[in-house]
């Protein structure tokens, strides 16, 4: 959180990032702060004028952050916070002739392209500038959250109300950002209550032994990568019961080797089909028997007795629903199994563009995102690239991703599902040439 100086913080570092470029871009340029106007009322002869026309609230913080902040006896419960979008028109100024208004435009979209986050040194510098001697008190640098810098596309209409209605001039080259998101504290002090030592249920308790699990990990080590074929270790407490299953989607097994404080499961006990690339959610269940085994065993034992060798009535069970453990999560990793390409064409500049079939060996859903990665197998000068997969329609394992413009070579491929990345495999004999290098899964494109 931030205090009442964070607005003017933020558009003093705008200022400060702008005017270092500039200056350099285009000889003699300045970046000012000033209402909008004619030439010679303020604004620059040759440079950037900068200024805030507007301050709404953030969407996602009003919808999911804006809490009550006082209790029912009028008590502060919290301090109150305000989540703002800082709205900049940023116009430019010069010689026409020799295009300086569009050469400054280029410099500031550059700009806020590479730097576009407001980092606590541009903070920290700012307010250590002596031109900003009024702003030593700002905090703005412990706000958590990041302020991003982000190019807003307004339609004519809307750039033509802003002049006209705000600025009442006539309009120059201008382009507009919005600055989100700037959390600004209250200052009265809240309240909260000393923590619960102790809870009780008047003596009873509805699930005293109710499952909780703390991690879900890799049996290879803690930091270890999950994939379809790895063994995991679910660490907890109350863990065994006299019927104990794990879900993972909507599939539920029975581990064979439980105990109270931990479960070892291989992923392999659960269909292929059910596995989904990227973040999984797992429950351990603890089912109650509502006594109809003991009926059919009964039976069985029966059938049995009278000589029949093939009893009438298998072995069955009826379970409730039973007691859940909390929800935790675990990331699984997909496996690349092959890769083809296709359609290859030389599309200009002795570069490429083919479509590249991409196929994993768990399911990838049609609304998760997945980008491909390549990286050049080479010592010169090796280039990388990033490219979306096409859309899909329904759950698959195949994804097809058309790149564009790529050198031609052999590539490396790892395929990111959902922030999930597939593993690369590394060449272990020691008389390869390739020895502790990534080797595959790899493509040619030429």
């Amino acid at each position: 959180m931030s205090n009442y100086l964070a607005i003017a913080t933020v558009t003093a570092a705008l200022q400060r990032t702008l005017q270092a470029v500039v200056q350099v871009d285009v000889d003699g340029a300045r970046v000012t702060m000033v209402r909008p106007s004619n030439l010679g009322s303020g604004t620059p002869e040759t440079g950037v004028n900068l200024y805030l026309y507007q301050v709404t609230l953030n969407s996602v913080w009003r919808n999911n952050a804006d809490v009550r902040n006082r209790n029912r006896k009028g008590e502060m419960a919290k301090r109150s916070h305000n989540a703002l979008d800082l709205h900049y028109m940023i116009s430019f100024y010069g010689n026409e002739v020799e295009l300086e208004p569009q050469r400054l435009l280029g410099s500031v979209v550059r700009t806020l392209k590479d730097q576009s986050t407001l980092t606590q040194e541009m903070i920290w510098d700012t307010i250590a500038d002596s031109n900003f001697t009024y702003l030593a008190d700002s905090n703005l640098s412990e706000q958590v959250e990041e302020i991003d810098f982000v190019p807003m596309d307004l339609s004519l209409e809307d750039l033509s109300k802003v002049w006209s209605v705000f600025f009442q001039t006539p309009y120059t080259l201008s382009v507009a950002y919005r600055a989100t998101v700037v959390i600004i504290e209250g200052e009265e002090s809240a309240q909260k209550a000393l923590p619960v030592r102790d809870y009780k249920f008047s003596g009873v308790m509805p699930f005293p032994n109710q499952p909780v699990i703390d991690r879900v990990v890799s049996q290879a080590g803690r930091f270890q990568p999950i994939s379809t074929d790895s063994t995991l270790v679910i660490w907890g407490k109350h863990l065994k019961s006299s019927i104990t299953q794990v879900r993972l989607g909507e599939v539920e097994v029975t581990p064979s080797e439980v105990q109270d404080n931990q479960i070892v499961l291989p992923l392999s006990s659960f269909p292929a089909s059910s596995l989904q690339a990227g973040v999984q959610s797992l429950q351990v269940i603890h089912r109650i028997s509502t006594g109809t085994e003991a009926v059919s065993m009964g039976v069985e034992s029966a059938a049995t007795s009278r000589g029949n060798s093939t009893p009438t009535l298998s072995l069955q069970r009826s379970l409730q629903r039973g007691v859940e453990s909390n929800v935790a999560p675990f990331v699984l990793r997909p496996t690349i199994t092959e890769v083809s390409v296709s359609n290859i064409q030389e599309s200009r500049d002795e570069l490429y563009s083919a479509d590249v079939i991409v196929q994993v060996n768990v399911t990838i859903g049609n609304k998760q995102r997945v980008v491909m990665a390549l990286n050049e197998r080479s010592i010169n000068n090796p280039v990388a690239y990033l490219f979306d997969a096409l859309p899909r329609r329904n759950d698959t394992n195949l994804v097809t991703v058309p790149v564009r413009d790529v050198k031609p070579g052999e590539y490396l491929v790892r395929l990111h599902v959902d922030g999930a990345e597939s593993l690369l495999s590394v060449d272990m004999d020691k008389g390869s040439p390739t020895f502790q290098q990534y080797i595959s899964p790899k493509v040619i494109i030429s």
